[in-house]
């Protein structure tokens, strides 16, 4: 922490019985604390039983809140404001191995109501009851990972007050599930752009269940219009009662929303749906009451500046893809279709001048629009598909697999649903390897991908939000740990090879909380003792 370490370092030096030195020391650590940047950083330990709201208001920039096992019953209204900055992020996390439980038994008030966030991680904890689960109100920069919200009244996750900019948020492996009232997983954004969630990575989380009886709408993860340049992938979503993934048109506020490898089923309304202004790849979807693949008008949005290449979606019922009240570009390439009771491609209406079918396989054919997809056959090309529209099922291609090579060059992309470099322009979410197979088994729970530590893998490597380093993705300007992303490469505990890493500057320790103390000598002489105070602070402020 840096103020202890500068108090460490204005202790008395060896040799040196000066009265005055003492005093000096302290007046010097009064004005260097007094200076931007310096942070009263310390860990403070709560329990059960304790006023964790209280210890939650009082946290400062670079303070770590560390919540012992047990259950936390709450009654009363829980609001808390917390700031942090870029270089001192403030923490509140369960203790190593302990499972922290934030339970409302009524529903007249929200589990917990963040009312100012600005640069803090929220890690590890269970949340249950109350209306809405965790509501964010004015927020920035905020990483919530690892945590678990069920059972609620309301909306599970909320970021959704008029006139607020959500910016930077990492939703990162969440359980979110059991909602009833309105119902959304997690609701981002507002109605006709009066708020917007920009610049998100929403990641690696399993939402499902939001269909409870009595529900009313019970999205899984909603972005609401005006919401811009953010990133949903590898999120497990299953038994819903609206869309699985809802993103409406950025209403001119910044570049495309990326839908990527995720995998849905049994989607209440359709699996996707989006107005506008969205790349859509390497998605798998087994099932829904609406459509697979939905892109329709909503609010102000219609149908352009749509990409949809590489997914692989099977319907038992209705259509793979659907397409209404188109007014611009639309790409449908690479994709595996098959479609059991509708059309793999189904044009309702709209300017058909800038839509662009090419690389398609699967059955069911195309309506509405001049184009044709390759003949697909379920049983030969998959390795054991079906259409009953849940797991489990195992959709890598088969030898011989009508998929293999069909794509079209002009739109493939880089990896497929497994994180894995495709080698080839196969059709659908997997770029199959010869003898190869699936790496993650589509099933309930977290998905992973097959190569752990690899470059676009959720738990390590060039594109992760957890490990160091900038991200390489080409279409991912947010992950992997920019400057305002307390989790990633520029984070105080991601050891970017500066400060934080052991043994380094002044001594501190990798997880730069100062246990290792400054770094002084007891025999270091006099003028050098001073000499080394300012430089352990710059190095310090550095690598914060």
């Amino acid at each position: 922490m840096a103020s202890t370490a500068v108090l460490l370092c204005g202790g008395p030096i060896r040799g040196d019985t000066s009265p005055m030195r003492l005093p000096y020391a302290l007046l010097v650590s009064a004005v260097l604390l007094a200076m931007p940047g310096i942070a009263r950083a310390a860990e403070i330990q709560v329990s059960p039983g304790d006023d964790v709201e209280a210890a939650a208001n009082a946290l400062v920039p670079g303070d770590v809140l560390i919540l012992a096992d047990g259950t936390y019953e709450l009654d009363g209204r829980f609001g808390v404001t917390v700031v942090g900055t870029e270089d001192a992020p403030i923490t509140i996390r369960a203790a190593d191995g302990a499972q922290p439980h934030f339970n409302r038994a009524t529903s007249d008030q929200n589990i917990v109501d963040f009312d100012v966030a600005e640069h803090v991680v929220i890690r590890g904890i269970e949340f249950s009851g109350g209306s809405a689960g965790v509501r964010f109100s004015s927020a920035r920069f905020v990483t919530f990972e690892d945590n678990e919200i069920h059972d609620t009244a309301d909306v599970a996750l909320r970021a959704n007050d008029v006139g607020q900019d959500y910016a930077g948020f990492r939703i990162l492996r969440n359980h979110i599930h059991h909602t009833s009232g309105t119902g959304e997983g997690m609701y981002l954004g507002c109605n006709n752009d009066g708020c917007r969630l920009t610049g998100a990575l929403i990641e690696g989380n399993w939402v499902h269940h939001t269909n409870q009886p009595g529900i009313e709408q019970g999205d899984g993860i909603e972005i609401k219009e005006g919401g811009s340049d953010n990133i949903v992938r590898d999120n497990v979503i299953h038994d819903t009662n609206y869309p699985c993934i809802l993103t409406y048109a950025n209403a001119g506020n910044g570049g495309v929303n990326i839908i990527e490898r995720n995998v849905m089923w049994n989607c209440g309304d359709h699996a996707i749906q989006t107005a506008a202004d969205a790349i859509i790849r390497n998605n798998i979807i087994l099932s829904a009451v609406g459509n697979g693949i939905a892109m329709q008008p909503h609010q102000s949005g219609a149908p352009q500046n749509l990409t949809v290449v590489h997914n692989t979606v099977l319907h038992p019922s209705t259509h793979a893809i659907r397409l209404s009240g188109v007014v611009g570009s639309v790409v449908i390439a690479n994709n595996a279709l098959y479609s059991q009771g509708g059309n793999a491609l189904f044009f309702a209406n709209g300017d058909a001048s800038g839509v662009t079918v090419v690389g398609n396989v699967g059955t069911g054919g195309v309506s509405g629009i001049d184009a044709t997809i390759v003949e697909g056959d379920l049983a030969a090309d998959f390795v054991a598909a079906h259409h009953l529209g849940a797991p489990p099922i195992d959709l890598y291609p088969a030898a011989g697999s009508a998929l293999l090579g069909a794509g079209d060059p002009r739109w493939t992309v880089a990896d497929d649903v497994d994180c894995r470099a495709r080698d080839g322009v196969d059709a659908g979410a997997y770029g199959a390897i010869p003898g190869g197979a699936a790496g993650w088994t589509v099933q309930e729970g977290f998905k992973t991908c097959a190569d752990e530590g690899g470059g676009d893998d959720t738990s390590g490597g060039g594109d992760d939000t957890s490990g160091g380093g900038l991200g390489t993705g080409a279409d991912d300007t947010t992950a992997g740990g920019g400057a305002d992303d307390p989790s990633g490469g520029d984070s105080v505990t991601a050891g970017d090879g500066t400060a934080e890493t052991a043994g380094g500057t002044g001594g501190i320790p990798a997880d730069g909380d100062g246990d290792g103390g400054c770094g002084c000598t007891t025999d270091t002489p006099r003028a050098r003792g001073w000499l080394w105070l300012p430089l352990l602070v710059f190095a310090r402020r550095r690598g914060a």
